[in-house]
């Protein structure tokens, strides 16, 4: 599991620039369902970035990491005092930055490496507009996590940093998950990490994923995108022969916006392979024309993270895998799709899944974890038809 840096109370979308005035904000560190408290006594540190303006070029400023507070468990709803940017100036807009650590790096999350949340993840919130008369006192609904991408050893590879923007509400699909990273960070590791035995159900689903051939993904439950797009961003530094393939990456209406807006700010990284986002409800019976028309080919995997929270959506989350086979296997009869799945348990009824999967004839392989700082894994699973 992971521990993340986040807001309990979030700061305004505007603030006064009095010198007198300060940022009023409460941090917390908790699991990602917010139900767990970090236990260990940790040093919160903050940071301003500056918001370039887009009528001027401008030197990204961030300014250095200075200590906020110490977080206990007893503090976990004291309310900090956030010291403004210094020199500041009409109608600048600025981001508040929390991490655990002192240095840029702390203040983005490493994809990449057995280490991956050993330590909170940091957080960003959406700017705030410094005024002389504030307008707008409300309090942000959404905030921002940086991700490094790279490989993790030495290697011609440009370092690559993507946002991942989150709501502050409870809703779950407008939130990032840990399985999204697990498997996220699972993916870094696959395409980087080499040959494998090609015997294996990890080659199967490393060139269903990273072959430079043409290749059709689908995502199911996407919610804000960090899977897909770390799939895009991957597929975009490939050297692809011919056709590209389609990342479509889904979930119901709702989450749509959100999603589509993750992808868009990170378009300059996806190139050659942006994913698509597209409404798919599991509980109807048959798979959108909209979608299944861009696979004119079949599909080559089917991709998902932590889908497994609500048993009652099995049922229709295991029709729509048995369609979806289905599908590719009466447009390309001689390809199967590879099913990829990060999964965190939160309740063993959960693994019923898998019973539930051989029914329809496909079968799960577990390949790998991601342990986090501690409690329940992220355990990668690819499932084939049998």
């Amino acid at each position: 599991m992971f521990y993340y840096v986040s807001f309990l109370r979030p700061p305004p979308a505007q603030a006064s620039l009095a010198h007198a005035e300060h940022i009023l904000i409460t941090p917390q560190i908790t699991n990602d369902l917010r139900t767990e408290y970090l236990e260990d006594v940790v040093d919160i540190y903050y940071s301003w970035a500056l918001v370039p303006d887009p009528r001027h070029r401008t030197t990204p400023v961030i300014t250095r990491p200075a200590k906020l507070t110490s977080w206990r468990t007893a503090h976990a709803y004291k309310e900090i005092s956030v010291p403004r940017p210094q020199s500041l100036r009409e109608g600048q807009s600025w981001r508040l930055i929390l991490s655990v650590g002192t240095t840029r790096k702390d203040q983005v999350i490493p994809l990449c490496g057995d280490d991956i949340g050993r330590s909170p993840f940091a957080v960003m919130s959406m700017p705030i507009l410094f005024t002389g008369r504030p307008r707008n006192a409300a309090k942000q609904e959404e905030i921002v996590r940086s991700y490094l991408l790279r490989a993790p050893t030495q290697d011609a590879s440009p370092p690559v940093i993507f946002d991942i923007c989150e709501q502050t509400s409870f809703d779950l699909d407008k939130k990032v998950w840990d399985s999204g990273i697990g498997l996220s960070s699972w993916l870094v590791q696959l395409y980087f990490g080499g040959q494998v035995d090609a015997s294996s159900a990890l080659a199967h689903v490393q060139q269903a994923l990273f072959s430079r051939d043409c290749r059709n993904i689908i995502e199911l439950g996407a919610g804000t995108g960090i899977v897909a797009i770390t799939l895009g961003i991957l597929r975009s530094k490939l050297d692809i022969h011919g056709q590209l393939g389609r990342i479509v990456t889904t979930d119901l209406p709702s989450a749509l916006p959100l999603l589509q807006h993750n992808i868009s700010s990170n378009n300059l990284l996806l190139s050659k392979a942006s994913p698509e986002p597209a409404a798919l409800d599991w509980e109807v019976e048959r798979l959108p024309d909209a979608i299944m028309s861009k696979f004119d080919t079949g599909l080559d995997a089917i991709v998902m993270a932590d889908v497994t929270y609500n048993t009652a959506s099995f049922p229709a989350l295991i029709s729509t895998l048995s369609r979806l086979v289905g599908f590719s296997r009466s447009k390309w009869a001689d390809r199967r799709p590879s099913i990829l799945l990060g999964y965190k348990e939160r309740d063993v009824a959960e693994r019923t899944l898998w019973n539930m999967a051989k029914d329809v004839g496909i079968g799960f392989e577990q390949v790998g974890v991601v342990s986090g700082a501690g409690g329940a894994q992220i355990e990668i699973w690819v499932g084939n038809a049998m």
